[in-house]
């Protein structure tokens, strides 16, 4: 057996599995593929025999691949396995062992090392987005169905992409605001890299309710990308120098909170104690940055400054992000709020926790896989025939739009994030 291999991938976790099956009805992939290789139990089983020498790396990668990476095994274990922990080495050996072509390489080099890590790139997609839609070539490209042409079926989010701010509004926000003196709470914003740049007004909105909580709010200059694209894509040691990045962008200033409102990014950033070996200086620096990580709803919540004063005469169902119920553990803060908003119905799903496919890139580079997921959500959500779809996380907000369309539901029925709905209902400050 080879070692090197087994401590790669997190060989002794895989015995933590019983192999009991209690993951089996809680996995999307297992329910939609029917195979047992694209279960929980299968994929643990499957790495054990690679680092056995018992299965070849290549036979890893397609069901490693196909897994969403949700967690909701995680939630139902009765063995409390480190999955995550398992499929992020998993992934990592598989792009170690892949062999790629020079193009591909250079483009993953320039999306992981250089797009996402970057302000100036997210920032200049959202001006090319904003002057596409706002320049008319959107509606002429739409009558032509030139976006149809594009790969990985571009042209399907494209349509459903929100309205983007011009480049004036954009550069327009400073890096610190305060109303109220003194602060109810000292607050940082972790922006994100696509949340910022294609739901820059979610952004602002989320900002506006902090500071009508009463908090101060300060953007850290040097944050960047949280890593989870560059993890479940296998970049190990990228999205290590990520976090470190951030932790010491946030370490600048003493803050009350690190604020989020995107679930996949939340749970990176409470994540990142585990990329360092413990006792370690930067292990240490990684705890205390994360104890401060929390989600916009638990600080609406702990803050308790808003009361809301327009009705919102709306039927809505609650899409929980995948990442912030099963790994960031936050599931009562968004159902709270929006119970405050007057006029609101909120009517539960069967199977909220049902993950809504889209998982990352996941919707993008597994498409078909990814659409049967989403519609099996889908038709979940038109059992209770709500009017939105309220969700925590840009892609799943995407996603849910996309699922709308796919239902021919766009007339009566929309997705929105969150925190739109709470600044629809006119929030003021308590005192």
């Amino acid at each position: 057996m080879n070692s090197l291999l087994q401590e790669q991938l997190s060989y002794d976790k895989t015995f933590d599995c019983v192999q009991c099956g209690y993951c089996l009805p809680a996995c999307p992939t297992y329910e939609t593929m029917e195979r047992e290789t694209h279960s929980p139990r299968g994929r643990i089983n499957l790495v054990k025999m690679v680092a056995e020498g018992k299965a070849s790396v290549e036979d890893l990668k397609e069901p490693i691949e196909k897994c969403l990476g949700c967690m909701a095994c995680t939630t139902v274990c009765p063995t409390n396995v480190q999955y995550g922990e398992i499929l992020e080495s998993a992934k990592h050996v598989i792009d170690e062992h892949e062999e790629k072509s020079r193009p591909r390489k250079l483009v993953e080099n320039f999306m992981f090392q250089r797009f996402f890590p970057s302000t100036a790139w997210m920032d200049s997609l959202g001006h090319a987005t904003w002057l596409y839609q706002s320049s008319g070539l959107k509606k002429v490209s739409q009558r032509f169905g030139l976006t149809k042409r594009a790969p990985l079926h571009i042209h399907e989010f494209e349509a459903v992409l929100p309205e983007m701010p011009s480049p004036k509004r954009r550069k327009s926000r400073a890096g610190r605001y305060v109303r109220k003196r003194p602060a109810t709470a000292k607050v940082a914003f972790f922006k994100g890299c696509i949340m910022d740049s294609v739901f820059y007004e979610t952004n602002q909105n989320t900002m506006e309710l902090l500071l009508r909580s009463g908090a101060e709010v300060v953007f850290p200059d040097q944050q960047t990308c949280c890593g989870a694209l560059h993890a479940h894509s296998g970049k190990v040691d990228a999205s290590v120098e990520l976090a470190k990045r951030n932790i010491e962008a946030f370490e600048e200033e003493s803050f009350d909170y690190i604020v989020n409102n995107a679930g996949g990014c939340g749970a990176r950033l409470i994540e990142y104690p585990h990329l360092f070996e413990k006792g370690t200086d930067w292990h240490s620096r990684a705890s205390a940055f994360a104890a401060n990580v929390k989600d916009i709803s638990e600080v609406l919540v702990d803050l308790d400054g808003l009361r809301f004063e327009q009705p919102v005469p709306r039927t809505v169902t609650y899409q929980p992000s995948c990442h912030l119920r099963n790994v960031q553990k936050v599931t009562d803060a968004p159902v709270a709020l929006l119970e405050k908003v007057p006029g609101l119905t909120l009517k539960q799903m069967d199977r909220p926790e049902f993950c809504c496919g889209s998982a990352g890139i996941y919707n993008i580079v597994n498409y078909e896989e990814a659409m049967d997921i989403l519609d099996v959500k889908m038709q979940d959500v038109c059992g209770v025939d709500p009017d939105g779809i309220v969700t925590s996380n840009p892609g799943c907000l995407l996603q849910m739009k996309l699922g709308v369309v796919r239902e021919g539901a766009g007339d009566r029925m929309e997705a929105v994030h969150l925190v739109d709905v709470l600044m629809e209902a006119d929030p003021q400050p308590k005192t």
